[in-house]
């Protein structure tokens, strides 16, 4: 029987959906304060240099997306999910502190290690959350909903950090002292979820690894990992802006607005996979990947860079959202927060290595192959979900 189309635009989600998405956007808050002023505050004020920036952000995001798998694993064998979002979300908070408490750059190494060994243990029992807080009919719109509050974190975070900075006159260490806040209130949101136990009738083991997933699963895995060998960090397009002649200001307004997007787009690109289904959506957003990352390559305007980052945001709303959907979707129930980690953890390893690949291009060959290459990268995943991973029936009906 087809469902009433009286629905609400909120139907299907609960209190844990709600508490799940202001957890998102604290914890973004905290981490997008941090964000445009870490590497002023290592150059600058610890007068560090290029080489341990980069050590300090590889060691950093190499350790997120490394545990985000391992997490998932222990969250199964344990089955549950809320403790180790809680361990998670509390390391992160309050490593964010120690940052500005470094008297030199390998203490801000050891800082933004805890705090993303936290990021990485709390993601995906947090998304295993999210897919149990919502029946699977909804299951779009509630990761849409948390793809909302993170993005929109990632929108209030660098502006939050910039009034600080500019209209209360605050020496830079105070932004990682206060970044602790919203680390905390994120905390909180995780306290108030309700958990209820895993429906199995023994503990998921952590043997077997991939083996234990489906063939579409690891289908999907695959696209995921040809689609991410191209997709490098977002610091490329950061850097083009400001190569183009934006000033720092401009470039971080447009860096906001490009989150805002992403905030905007989520929602609703979740609650429209559940009624046209997950694949072809996420095909549809890297075709707007490919557009924003050739525009990138060929235009040198600075207001078009402006616009290109903003459709760029659409990508990435529906990209967060659909995608671990899918992730949820395609994985057991008894597996589900390894699903979602081992995917969040080949969309960072790959994206790790397509950084890689695009500093090396940027140095060597030109700013604008580090954009091509992305954007044949895009065409490559496209084709191989459409090849690979088998389109899904509407969840409209019951």
């Amino acid at each position: 029987m087809a469902r009433t189309r009286s629905e609400g635009l909120f139907t299907g989600l609960t209190r844990n959906t709600a508490f799940l998405a202001l957890a998102s956007l604290c914890a973004d808050i905290a981490t997008e304060m941090l964000y445009p002023v870490l590497p002023i505050y290592l150059t600058q004020t610890l007068k560090a240099g290029g080489g341990a920036v980069g050590l300090i952000e590889g060691v950093a995001e190499g350790t997120q997306n490394v545990v985000q798998g391992f997490a998932g694993s222990l969250s199964d064998r344990l089955r549950r999910r809320k403790p180790v979002a809680l361990a998670g979300y509390a390391v992160a908070a309050l490593s964010k502190p120690l940052i500005g408490l470094s008297s030199s750059w390998p203490g801000v190494l050891g800082a933004r290690f805890a705090d993303r060994l936290g990021t990485g243990v709390r993601s995906a029992p947090r998304d295993a959350l999210i897919a149990a807080s919502a029946a699977e009919a909804h299951r779009g719109k509630a990761f849409g909903l948390e793809g909302a509050g993170d993005n929109a974190g990632a929108f209030i975070g660098p502006l939050l950090a910039v009034l600080l900075l500019t209209n209360f006159g605050l020496d830079l260490r105070w932004i990682f002292y206060l970044a602790a806040i919203p680390g905390l209130l994120a905390f909180l949101m995780i306290l108030l979820v309700k958990e209820e136990p895993v429906k199995t009738s023994a503990k998921a083991k952590l043997e077997g690894g991939l083996q234990r997933f489906p063939a579409r699963y690891r289908a999907y895995l695959a696209a995921t990992a040809l689609f991410g060998l191209g997709n490098s960090s977002n610091a490329f397009l950061i850097l083009q802006t400001r190569e183009l002649g934006a000033s720092l200001d401009l470039t971080i307004l447009i860096y906001a607005a490009f989150n805002l997007v992403a905030a905007l787009a989520s929602y609703p690109a979740g609650a429209l996979s559940d009624r046209m289904g997950r694949r072809n959506l996420l095909v549809s957003a890297l075709a707007v990947f490919f557009v924003s990352y050739l525009g990138f390559a060929l235009t040198r305007n600075v207001v078009l860079i402006g616009v290109l980052f903003a459709l760029y945001g659409v990508y990435q709303g529906i990209f967060r959202a659909v995608g671990k959907a899918l992730a949820s979707d395609l994985s057991p129930e008894t597996l589900r927060a390894s699903g979602v980690g081992w995917y969040g953890a080949t969309v960072g390893l790959t994206g790790l290595f397509a950084s890689v690949v695009a500093g090396q291009l940027w140095d060597h060959v030109g700013h604008a192959a580090v954009f091509l290459y992305g954007a044949a990268a895009a065409v490559v995943g496209a084709l191989a979900l459409l090849l690979l991973v088998r389109s899904q029936p509407s969840r409209r009906q019951v």
